[in-house]
């Protein structure tokens, strides 16, 4: 099943206090993109832009005083192109989460049950997501050789894994309902670099086998490596999306050029001031408070399409206008 999941105007808001009288955290503004099987795309932007929100929104996992707008629509599915957002919970549990739409959860030994082996706790996962499976236990280990997971440690607890085979574990079990839409918040956090790259790689290998594939990442290298496309979010919007080699070679937006510009390689420049408060969000895409000097809002801030590519509040180079 070759899905697509189509995100359109997402917005995500949050009411504090009784009736939202301390406030509203707007976490998501209207943000708009497409998965499709084959492609991974990476969403990057600094801590507290709103990417981890958005795939929960997506899960529907959000808590209860949450305000989400838009659209999420699964097509190809078998599902008639059923909005997420307006799912009841019955179908999202029966039918999306783990069947249509897997999760790699951030810290994936901390979602696993510490006194269970896991590979009780993958078996019991193929038999929910899987009730018509002859042999679950031959399922289960494919799932393990799928991710390069070595069998004996089916046999181990949560706590006697590394963290990098406790993420294999984590996308063992987003795999198990066969989704051929896979979301994966932060996989790589806390890992060693040579566990980010295999990790990362995992996960292109899942695109390359069809999945779509939705990476939340900070870390900018590992999106490089092996991202098809990317988004660049601040400030609870997406200001730059477009073909990954391209989004990282000509960066667009002035928000992505300071963030690739913090880099190691390319002169490890952190981007002075903060991102805007998210209760008090600027019109625009928020930048222009922050870099006056380099950047002026639109009063319109929705991303602008020129061919693949789509840029938010700031001008295209030139010859891509006028082409």
């Amino acid at each position: 099943m070759n899905a697509e999941l189509q995100v359109d105007d997402l917005s995500v808001r949050f009411r504090l206090g009784a009736r939202g009288r301390a406030g509203i955290v707007t976490a998501v503004t209207g943000s708009s993109f497409t998965l499709r099987p084959g492609r991974l795309l990476a969403l990057v932007g600094e801590s507290g832009c709103g990417k981890s929100v958005l795939a929960a929104s997506i899960m529907g996992l959000l808590p209860a005083n949450a305000e989400v707008a838009g659209s999420v629509r699964l097509r190809n599915a078998g599902l008639d192109g059923l909005d997420l957002l307006d799912a009841p919970e019955r179908r999202l549990r029966d039918e999306v989460r783990g069947r249509r739409v897997g999760l790699v959860p951030q810290s994936a030994a901390t979602h696993l049950t510490p006194v269970r082996r896991v590979g009780v706790q993958l078996l019991e996962t193929v038999r929910a997501l899987r009730p018509g499976d002859a042999d679950p236990l031959a399922t289960v280990q494919r799932l393990a050789d799928d991710v390069g997971l070595p069998r004996e440690m089916l046999d181990r607890h949560p706590h006697e894994l590394s963290g990098g085979t406790a993420q294999r574990v984590g996308v063992a079990a987003a795999l198990a309902g066969e989704p051929p839409v896979l979301l994966a918040d932060e996989p790589t956090a806390g890992l060693d670099r040579p566990l980010v790259d295999r990790t990362v790689d995992l996960l292109a290998d899942m695109a390359a086998r069809g999945h779509a594939v939705l990476l939340i990442t900070h870390d900018l290298r590992a999106a490089r490596r092996v991202a098809t496309d990317a988004a660049v979010m601040y400030a609870s919007r997406i200001i730059e999306l477009g073909p990954a080699q391209d989004v990282f070679t000509d960066p667009w937006h002035p928000y992505t050029r300071g963030l690739f510009g913090a880099l190691p390689d390319r002169g490890f420049a952190a981007i002075p001031g903060h991102p805007p408060d998210l209760t008090a969000l600027p019109p625009g895409c928020g930048f222009e408070r922050r870099r006056p000097d380099l950047h002026t809002c639109v009063p319109d801030p929705r991303l602008q399409w020129h061919g693949d590519r789509a840029v938010a509040c700031a001008p295209v180079p030139e010859e891509v206008a006028v082409a």
